[in-house]
């Protein structure tokens, strides 16, 4: 046998050809947990509204004349400018030569010289340290301790990062470990971010829901934590809790008592602290206010302070900024222990370096012009103004959703998203059902072919069985939301009409 293989072998060198052969990578033998990652913010109803678009410019006859992308938080993509200090900068940073123009107000340039002279070679495309520029993790550092009245904040605990994700990811990596009922447990939040749910199954842990309490405005509840993690030791080893606050997809602001309770909770089950805090500054309602994880955990006092391990995380993509093409965040670990933080430190060394250019502009939130600085004034109007739009887009949302019977909406408290709840005729529950789609699913995507508004159903965040959401953003400029509202209120109304 091995002789014919030989043969068989010669026969085809000497012919120039191989043997026949199945492909390596297949379906059946490609990694089985990425074929478990399902990430609905960019899913079948995103991948259709593009094939949508396309048809549109091909001239295709459709009951709309665009496409209306409600699923996603690109805050430039829907129309908002960006800071003008912030692109300065980068400009600045990015062709230096640019520095001789007096077009560019001084604090600008300083801020750009400062950058540059903490890359390699004077430059923005140079390979930076892989946990960051020196300098920009003191100003994160500088920045955190402002935030929070004065806690220290060590340089040496920050890692710059390719956006949050990439921080969150690189945590679990590091948390994920043991097998079978020792594999490790990630507690989220139902209705959840899909980042989470798609990492951990990449990872190979396990997700254990808990769920966030819609009749009281999607609060955290500690009796539903506590229920979550004694379900979830019977089959896993639970160790990490994550929360995201300001909440997306439900745009809760949680209140310092709560967040108090949870580092208790913690403490008292052994749990690892990740706090995804890229909507801080995105707070609207009256009577609500962001409180850090870490803010808190140090002003409950040692006892606290020096146990709880915690890993909290910014972003340049949110807040008023929305730069989320840059991929610019950071993350600061707490109380982790130093062998570990070594491992950390070698596991972003593998990637190199956060994108140059993102940690430039991550710099620039955390160290933005300040009083007496010419940019500052039209710095501080702008941000002021679009975040005021945004706590007026946010009332708009949640008052023009409740006067449709059938869709019941929770204050938009902050972040950029509401998760409002619908009511589903139960012939279209069955229609739905009968074509293997969530019945959100089934409404979603009829809303996308009738009305061109893109939104993302709740199935995908996750939801309360016999429950049905979609996720929009409050992003889209005011004209241009109000017809969107205007719009998904008649569709509704028909939708329902017709399955009823």
């Amino acid at each position: 046998q091995r002789s014919s293989r030989v043969d068989l072998c010669r026969v085809c060198y000497a012919r120039n050809t191989l043997p026949r052969r199945g492909k390596v990578l297949t379906v059946d033998t490609m990694n089985v947990n990425v074929k478990k990652v399902d990430y609905a913010v960019r899913g079948p109803i995103v991948q259709r509204a593009v094939q949508i678009e396309k048809e549109l410019k091909e001239g295709v006859k459709k009951p709309f004349e665009e496409v209306i992308k409600a699923n996603i938080g690109d805050a430039h993509a829907m129309g908002q400018q960006p800071i003008t200090f912030f692109r300065q900068v980068m400009a600045l940073c990015t062709y230096p030569l640019l520095l001789d123009d007096n077009k560019f107000p001084e604090d600008a340039k300083n801020r750009a010289r400062r950058i540059l002279q903490s890359c390699g070679g004077n430059s923005i495309g140079a390979y930076t340290t892989s946990q960051g520029i020196d300098c920009v993790r003191h100003d994160v550092a500088n920045y955190i301790q402002r935030r929070d009245v004065g806690i220290l904040s060590d340089p040496d605990n920050i890692y710059l990062t390719t956006g949050a994700s990439d921080g969150i990811v690189t945590i679990l990596k590091l948390l994920t470990a043991g097998e079978g009922r020792t594999r490790t447990g990630v507690m989220i939040s139902i209705p959840q971010y899909p980042l989470y749910s798609a990492s951990i199954a990449e990872l190979g842990a396990v997700q254990v829901n808990y769920y966030l309490n819609e009749e009281k405005c999607w609060s955290l509840d500690i009796s539903e934590l506590q229920r979550s993690l004694q379900a979830a030791r019977e089959h896993c080893n639970p160790s990490v809790l994550c929360i995201i606050n300001p909440g997306n997809p439900t745009g809760q602001v949680q209140s310092r008592q709560c967040i108090e309770d949870v580092i208790q909770f913690a403490a008292k089950e052994n749990l690892f602290l990740m706090a995804d805090e890229v909507y801080q500054d995105n707070v609207y309602a009256e009577g609500c206010e962001f409180h850090s994880f870490k803010k808190v955990l140090f002003e409950m006092g040692p006892e606290y302070s020096s146990k709880v391990e915690l890993a909290s995380f910014h972003s340049t993509s949110k807040c008023y900024m929305g730069e989320c093409g840059f991929r610019g965040g950071y993350m600061e670990v707490i109380n982790m222990d130093p062998e570990v933080k070594a491992q950390l430190t070698k596991l972003v060394s593998v990637r190199l370096c956060p994108p140059a250019p993102g940690q430039a502009l991550m710099d620039l939130v955390v160290n933005s012009p300040q009083p007496g600085e010419p940019s500052h004034q039209t710095f501080m109007k702008e941000r002021t103004d679009i975040l005021s739009a945004l706590a007026e887009k946010a009332k708009l949302t949640e008052q023009i959703l409740n006067t449709v019977p059938g869709i019941s909406c929770n204050p938009v408290q902050g972040a950029m998203y509401s998760f409002p709840r619908i009511t589903l005729p139960e012939r279209a529950i069955n229609e739905a059902k009968a074509k293997g789609q969530a019945p959100d699913m089934f409404y979603c995507m009829k809303l996308l072919e009738e009305t061109g508004i893109c939104l993302v159903p709740g199935s995908g965040f996750g939801q309360r069985e016999g429950t049905y959401h979609f996720r929009m953003t409050i992003l889209p400029p005011t004209d241009k939301l109000m017809i969107l509202l205007n719009k998904l209120k008649e569709f509704h109304q028909k939708f329902t009409q017709q399955y009823s």
